[in-house]
């Protein structure tokens, strides 16, 4: 069609297109990707509430009824506590909750059991793994690993550290708690929270991990498989349900989630500045919005939103397909910031 609404123009064959759609202020919306994977990209998408200012935005996901949630740890200069903020999918606000999360909100998993979705939490502050309904009610809580034999208390007595970062539910329910921030082991636990195994620990060798920071079970295969951020060894690394190493994914440099859409595509929100984009087999398609060769990335996450490039990313830390295969990116940056990457 020629009479269409946005303008798009392309240099070269499977070069990055210019979109001519504007924002509200009426600038143009950056865009980002090529050929197949063309996103129009909002920053600061979703209107929150005058009392909730966003801390480190660390996890994202949408619900069954395309709700999405944002998972924050909450700015020192917010009147509302609540560290779960819930939007429709045109960014409207629907509710916040989670006061307890405050400066510990990280990883965040939904799943649906039976007839009824549930939210798996991460604490890093408090070292606690919690499941909830959609309304923020408790229904389990995973706390200090005591039965491993991997964290017996140190020869002084104190408790090795401890700060799980994310995890993954297998078919059968059990929960695998990857300690990204604490030890670098995984940790497996029944459903109803009976602790199972531990497995990894730190180092590069294969089977050994340094920083799980995310981790995620994978379908896509004639198996289920647990695809693991190795976020300090650089590279992805997987493992079968037991905990045994199966093989490395290169593609990424400091890879912090994963998320699969239909198509058995991965994005994976890549610390240094960049969304990488994978293909069904883990081959790169994109580095989407990479800044990682120019800025200091680690010195920006501190500064003020003015100073963000649109259409670069600063510290992806989170990141979602919703059901129309478009990508929402949170990022670890202290006044927060949630992207929607619309698939043009």
């Amino acid at each position: 069609m020629t009479k269409r609404r946005d303008f798009l123009f392309a240099v070269g064959a499977g070069a990055p297109l210019i979109l001519g759609a504007t924002d509200k202020g009426g600038a143009r919306k950056p865009v980002v990707g090529s050929g197949d994977h063309v996103f129009e990209v909002t920053h600061d998408w979703g209107r929150l509430p005058a009392d909730i200012k966003y801390g480190n935005t660390h996890g994202v996901c949408e619900d069954s009824q395309g709700h999405i949630y944002i998972h924050h740890t909450v700015n020192a200069a917010s009147e509302s506590s609540d560290a779960m903020v819930i939007f429709d999918h045109k960014g409207k606000f629907i509710k916040s909750w989670g006061p307890d999360f405050k400066g510990g909100a990280h990883g965040l998993l939904i799943r649906k059991e039976g007839s009824q979705e549930f939210l798996y939490l991460c604490d890093i502050k408090r070292g606690l793994v919690v499941k909830t309904t959609l309304a923020g009610e408790h229904v389990l809580t995973l706390g200090y690993p005591d039965e491993s034999n991997a964290y017996q208390p140190n020869p002084d007595g104190s408790k090795k550290k401890y700060s799980p970062t994310n995890l993954a539910v297998a078919p059968n329910g059990d929960i695998y708690v990857g300690d990204g921030y604490g030890s670098s082991y995984v940790n497996v636990y029944t459903p109803e929270g009976k602790f199972v195994k531990t497995f990894g620990g730190k180092g590069s060798a294969p089977g050994q991990l340094d920083c799980p920071h995310g981790i995620v079970l994978d379908t896509r295969g004639s198996q289920p498989i647990l695809m693991v951020a190795d976020r300090a060894n650089h590279r992805i690394q997987t493992f079968d349900l037991d905990g045994q190493h199966l093989s490395f994914i290169d593609g990424t440099n400091l890879p912090c989630t994963f998320a699969f859409n239909e198509r058995g595509e991965t994005v994976v929100p890549d610390l240094g500045a960049r969304v990488t984009l994978m293909d069904a087999q883990n081959r790169v398609i994109e580095h989407l919005g990479d800044d990682s060769s120019v800025n200091d990335w680690n010195k920006l996450r501190t500064e003020d939103r003015s100073a963000f490039r649109p259409g670069k990313f600063v510290c992806p830390h989170g990141g979602c397909f919703d059901r129309h295969g478009n990508i929402f990116i949170v990022e670890w940056v202290e006044v927060g910031r949630v992207s929607k990457l619309r698939r043009v």
